[in-house]
C-alpha cells in the first residue's frame, strides 16, 4: 500500500514547477547494487545509499572537495529491501519505508513516507569556491529542532546557527555557538537532517531566505542523511541506530559526584569526601580539576601526572576512597604546554599536530605556550592513551576530558592523514572519545569506561560520552537555558547531557575588581539541584570562590538538597531502567513533551520534561515563584510529593516552595525504589519497595525493572542480567498486579528472593481479600492509610511469576 500511495502522488511533483532556480546537474544513469543506488549525472556522480529502513544517505561523489570518512554513522547499514525503477521524467529508490523519486531535467531529489513528502532539496549541491553545501525547500510552518548546544528557544526555524564547536565561557541567555554543535535538524514535518561534514561552516535554517534550509562547510565531505519516523521518539530511535546507541555506563555514575574547580590538594580533597559522609550525604565520586598535575592554573598543562607535592600519595588516597565507595574521576586536556614535563616527550614521540611542512605548530592561548595531541594520528593517540592508562592502573575509573572542542585549534594544523584543522574541527572531540573508549574496552574488556568530555559530533554517544553544557554562568537565566540545551541535546541521541549543578562562573565579570564574588543565591543554587535531581548525572561544579558542594551551605539549603539526593539514590532501580533503555533504543532519558502522543503542540514547550517512561518534572526556573505553570502532558497524572491526582492535556498552575518543585507519575506507572544508601556500592534490590500508580480509567499497563552488577561490560549481551517485568489489569473493582521475571544466566548479587513492598496508590480501600500467588495475605502483611489513600502489601518473592489479586 505504502508504494501505491507513493505512485499515486508522482503526477503532482513531476509537475511540479520550481519557485527557485537550479543547479544544470542533469540525470544521465543509474545503477542499483543492493542498498545502494549509483547514478551518473551531468556533474559527476550521486551515491543514495539505504542504512535502515527508515534513513538513506546521499552522498555526491565528484565535487573537488576532500572526501573524509563519515564520523557520524556507526558503521554497515542494516538490511533493507531496496530497489529502484525507471518512470521515465523520473526514477523512484524504494528503501525500506522511504522512497526517493530521483527528478531527472533538473536533477533534484524528493524524500516521501507513506505517500506524504518530508523533504526536498532546493538546488541540491551548492559548490562555491571555498565552500559546498545543500539546499532544502522549508515548508511554510515548519518548525525545526535541533542544532545540539544553543540557547536560542527550541524552535530553531530562522535563525543561522554556526557550526564551530567553540568555548562559551560565563553564557546565561541567547547562546549561538558552544561546545558541542551537531549539523542536525529535526522537523515538525517528522524527519531529521543530518549534514555529515564535520568542519566549520554554519547552517542557515530559513534566516537568509524564508523557504530554504541550507548547510555549509569549508569543504570536507558532500553527503547528508534523511531519517524517518512514525513518531518524533522513532526518529531519534532510528537516527541513534544509524549512529550507534550509548553503551550502559556503570551504576556508580548515577549517584551523586563532589566536584570543584578545584581541589588543590590531598588533605582537601579527603576532607570534602569525609564531610559528605559525616553529614549524611550520599556519594559516588570525586572529581579533580586540574590542580591535581600543578600548583596554579597556568604552565603545568600537559604533565599527565601527579603534583607529589600537593598529592603526596595518591594512591593511597584513591584506595581509601574506594573502600568508601567512592570513585576518582580526574581531568585531563589535549593541550601539552611546552613548560610542562611532558613536553619533550611529547616532540620525540611524533605526539604533536604539525603544519603542512610537518613542523609541530606551537601557539599561545589561555594556559601557556602549547602544542596540541594529534587525536587523528594513530602514533599520537596511542602515546597518549598510555598517559591515561597509567591513571587508570593507579585506580582511576573516570576520565574527564575539557578543552575538546578543541579550545585553541590553529587553521595551519593538517592533521593525519592530511586533513585541514577546519575540516575536522567539529569532530576533534569525538574522535577523541573514541582513542579512549577503543582502548578502553581493548584493555578492560570487563570494565564500562566512564568518559565525562565537553565536546563531540553527531554520534559521538556510541563512544560513552556524557557530556556537559559548559562554563556557564551562576544566573537565573543560565538555570532556565540548560533545560532548552538538556532537550536539544536529547533529541540528536545525546541522552547524557547535563551541566554543572549551581552554576559554573563565581567570580563577578561585570565588576572593575578581577577578585569580585558573585553573590551567593541561595534560592538559585536550591532550584538548580532539585532540577538536577532529575538529570541523567548529578555533578554540583564550580569556581572555588563558592564552594559547589551542598555540605558547606546552611542548614536548610543541605536538609532540602539532601532530601533530593536521597531521592534520586531511592530511585536508582527506576533510573537505571531508563538508562539500559537508552542503550537498546537510543530513547533519551531527559525526553521533550512532544513525545508524549506524539503532539506536534508541545513542540516550543520546555517549561516541563519527561524523565524517562513514566515520570514528569516541572523545575522551578524563576527567582521568589510561588507557582509553577506548565502544560501537563495527556492522561492522568499524580504528584510525586503529595499524590494529588491531576487530569493532564491543559496548562496546570501548581504551589509550590523553596522545598519542593513539580514531579509527576504516570497514572498506570510502575515506579520501583530501594531503601536509603550512602553509596551504590551497597546498592542492593532484595528489598525492593514497587510503587502502582492506579486510576480506574487505566485498564491495563505495563512497566519493566533491569538489573545486572552495575559494573559488567556488555553485561546484557552475555545474558548477565535479569528483567523484572510488571503487568496491570483492572476491571469493575478488580484490581490484579503480575510480577515476573525472565530468566537468564543472571549476576553476581542477584536475589534469590526479594522482600517486596507493594505500595498502591490512588485505591479506595475496599477489597474482600487480597491474594499473592493464590496466598491470602495475613493482615500484619497488609496496611491501610485512608488519609494517603495508599494500600501497602508485604510479601517474600521467590521471584516466580507470581499474581496480585485485590477483589
Amino acid at each position: 500500500m505504502r508504494v501505491f500511495s507513493t505512485i499515486c502522488c508522482l503526477i503532482i511533483f513531476v509537475s511540479s514547477v520550481l519557485a527557485t532556480p537550479v543547479a544544470a546537474r542533469e540525470y544521465i544513469s543509474h545503477d542499483r547494487t543492493g542498498q545502494t543506488l549509483s547514478i551518473v549525472t551531468s556533474e559527476g556522480a550521486v551515491s543514495l545509499r539505504a542504512l535502515s529502513d527508515d534513513a538513506v544517505e546521499v552522498h555526491y561523489l565528484d565535487t573537488g572537495s576532500q572526501q573524509l570518512p563519515s564520523f557520524a554513522l556507526s558503521g554497515d547499514a542494516e538490511p533493507v529491501d531496496a530497489r529502484a525503477s525507471d518512470k521515465g521524467a523520473i526514477v523512484l529508490f524504494h528503501a525500506g519505508a522511504l522512497t526517493v523519486i530521483i527528478e531527472k531535467e533538473p536533477f533534484r531529489l524528493r524524500f516521501m513516507r507513506d505517500g506524504e513528502e518530508l523533504l526536498s532539496e532546493e538546488r541540491g549541491l551548492v559548490l562555491e569556491e571555498d565552500s559546498l553545501g545543500f539546499r532544502f525547500n522549508l515548508s511554510d510552518d515548519e518548525r525545526l529542532w535541533g542544532g545540539g548546544q544553543r540557547v536560542l528557544g527550541m524552535d530553531r526555524r530562522g535563525e543561522i546557527l554556526p557550526l564551530d564547536n567553540r568555548g562559551a565561557y560565563n553564557y546565561s541567555g541567547r547562546t549561538e555557538a558552544m561546545y558541542y554543535g551537531v549539523p542536525a535538524i529535526l522537523s515538525d514535518k517528522k524527519y531529521l537532517l543530518l549534514f555529515d561534514n564535520s568542519g566549520r561552516g554554519e547552517m542557515d535554517l530559513g534566516k537568509t531566505e524564508e523557504s530554504v534550509m541550507e548547510f555549509e562547510a569549508k569543504g570536507g565531505r558532500s553527503a547528508y542523511v534523511v531519517v524517518a519516523g512514525d513518531k518524533y521518539s522513532d526518529i531519534v530511535t532510528n537516527f541513534v541506530g544509524i549512529t550507534g546507541r550509548q553503551p550502559l555506563p556503570p551504576r556508580w555514575a548515577f549517584g551523586n559526584m563532589a566536584s570543584r574547580f578545584g581541589y588543590r590538594s590531598q588533605a582537601q580533597t579527603e576532607d570534602v569526601v569525609a564531610k559528605h559522609l559525616e553529614d549524611d550525604f550520599p556519594l559516588d565520586a570525586v572529581i579533580l580539576d586540574l590542580f591535581w598535575f600543578g600548583p596554579d592554573i597556568k604552565g603545568h598543562m600537559g604533565n599527565l601526572a601527579w603534583d607529589r607535592n600537593a598529592f603526596p600519595e595518591p594512591e593511597k588516597m584513591i584506595a581509601d576512597f574506594k573502600d568508601k565507595g567512592v570513585k576518582t574521576i580526574l581531568i585531563t586536556e589535549p593541550f601539552i604546554l611546552s613548560s610542562s614535563d611532558r613536553w619533550e616527550e611529547a616532540l620525540a614521540n611524533n605526539a604533536l599536530a604539525r603544519d603542512a611542512e610537518g613542523e609541530p605548530v606551537t601557539f599561545d592561548f589561555y594556559f601557556g605556550n602549547s602544542g596540541l595531541v594529534d587525536m587523528f594520528d594513530p602514533a599520537a593517540s596511542e602515546w597518549f592513551w598510555s598517559k591515561n592508562q597509567a591513571l587508570l592502573e593507579q585506580g582511576v575509573v573516570g576520565i574527564w576530558g575539557d578543552l575538546g572542542e578543541p579550545e585553541a585549534h590553529p587553521s595551519e594544523i593538517v592533521h593525519t592523514p592530511s586533513w585541514g584543522a577546519d575540516l575536522v574541527h567539529n569532530a576533534y572531540g569525538h574522535q577523541w572519545a573514541r582513542i579512549m573508549a577503543e582502548n578502553w574496552q581493548e584493555t578492560y574488556p570487563d570494565q564500562r569506561p566512564f568518559l565525562m568530555m565537553r565536546s563531540g559530533f553527531a554520534g559521538s554517544q556510541r563512544y560513552g560520552m556524557i557530556p556537559w553544557s559548559g562554563d556557564v554562568k551562576r544566573s537565573w537565566e543560565a538555570l532556565q537555558a540548560q533545560i532548552e540545551i538538556a532537550l536539544q541535546m536529547s533529541v540528536m541521541g545525546l541522552a547524557y547531557s547535563h551541566s554543572d549543578l549551581g552554576g559554573f562562573v563565581s567570580l563577578d565579570h561585570d565588576s572593575d575588581d578581577p577578585e569580585a564574588i558573585v553573590a551567593f543565591d541561595k534560592e538559585l543554587y536550591i532550584r538548580w539541584l532539585q532540577f538536577g535531581a532529575f538529570q541523567p548525572v548529578f555533578r554540583p561544579h564550580a569556581q572555588e570562590q563558592i564552594p559547589s558542594e551542598p555540605v558547606f551551605k546552611d542548614k536548610q539549603t543541605r536538609d532540602i538538597v539532601r532530601r533530593y539526593i536521597k531521592m534520586r539514590y531511592r530511585l536508582l532501580p527506576y533510573l537505571y531502567t531508563t538508562a539500559w533503555q537508552n542503550s537498546q533504543t537510543g530513547m533519551p532519558i531527559t525526553r521533550p513533551l512532544a513525545f508524549e502522543a506524539d503532539d506536534a503542540s508541545y513542540f516550543e514547550d520546555q517549561s516541563a520534561f519527561l524523565w524517562g517512561d513514566s515520570m514528569l518534572v516541572a523545575p522551578v526556573t524563576e527567582k521568589g515563584a510561588a507557582s509553577k505553570s506548565f502544560r501537563l502532558a495527556s492522561g492522568v497524572w499524580f504528584d510525586l510529593w503529595s499524590d494529588k491526582r491531576h487530569q493532564g492535556g491543559e496548562e496546570l498552575v501548581v504551589p509550590v516552595t523553596l522545598d519542593n518543585i513539580p514531579v509527576f507519575v504516570r497514572a498506570g506507572a510502575f515506579v520501583p525504589m530501594i531503601g536509603d544508601i550512602m553509596t551504590t556500592s551497597d546498592y542492593s534490590t532484595d528489598r525492593l519497595t514497587l510503587h502502582y500508580y492506579h486510576d480506574d480509567s487505566v485498564i491495563q499497563s505495563n512497566g519493566q525493572m533491569y538489573e545486572d552488577d552495575g559494573k559488567l561490560a556488555d553485561a546484557y549481551e552475555l545474558g548477565n542480567f535479569e528483567l523484572l517485568k510488571f503487568q496491570s489489569a483492572y476491571n469493575e473493582g478488580e484490581l490484579a498486579l503480575n510480577l515476573k521475571r525472565e530468566r537468564h544466566k543472571g549476576y553476581d548479587g542477584q536475589p534469590e528472593v526479594r522482600q517486596m513492598e507493594v505500595v498502591i496508590h490512588n485505591w479506595s480501600g475496599q477489597h474482600e481479600e487480597i491474594r499473592v500467588g493464590g496466598q491470602q495475605l495475613s493482615s500484619d502483611e497488609i496496611s491501610y492509610s485512608a488519609a494517603d489513600r495508599e494500600l501497602t502489601l508485604r510479601f517474600a518473592w521467590e521471584c516466580d511469576d507470581v499474581a496480585l489479586m485485590l477483589r
